[in-house]
């Protein structure tokens, strides 16, 4: 006896989370990259060591060690991670917030805040085309 397809469109629902978080990945990646250029091009120098360190960590990967904020964390699978610093660079966080001799500089916040919206948009139509890739 039919049911009328209920059984296919159950087993589709019962497949989509995985199938939606798998292909969200690169989306989460690409946004996360996106921001992570505007935030170099707002770091107060036009090269060097705290520049390169900032780096974008994709779902399932170790964030680097001393990065900030946070230090080494293990991104989740719905996540991706923009950190700066590293083992050589453990400094960025006294340029961001500055110190009682040097004035605040900040880049990370601001970048982020800059490249939100943008971002957010990318990874919904990544979530979308994920969710329609998905109906068989």
């Amino acid at each position: 006896m039919s049911d009328g397809g209920l059984s296919s469109f159950q087993r589709r629902l019962r497949a989509l989370p995985q199938a939606v978080v798998q292909a969200a990945g690169p989306a989460l990646v690409a946004a996360a990259d996106d921001i992570a250029d505007i935030m170099r091009g707002l770091a107060p120098v036009d090269e060097g060591d705290m520049r390169t360190s900032i780096a974008v960590t994709g779902p399932g990967e170790l964030t680097p060690a001393y990065s900030q904020p946070g230090g080494e964390a293990l991104v989740g699978p719905t996540q991706a991670a923009i950190t700066v610093g590293n083992t050589n660079v453990r400094y960025p966080h006294l340029v961001e917030y500055g110190t009682t001799h040097a004035p605040a500089q900040p880049f990370f916040w601001p970048g982020f805040r800059f490249g939100r919206t943008k971002a957010l948009a990318k990874i919904k139509r990544g979530i979308g085309k994920a969710v329609r890739g998905s109906k068989k």
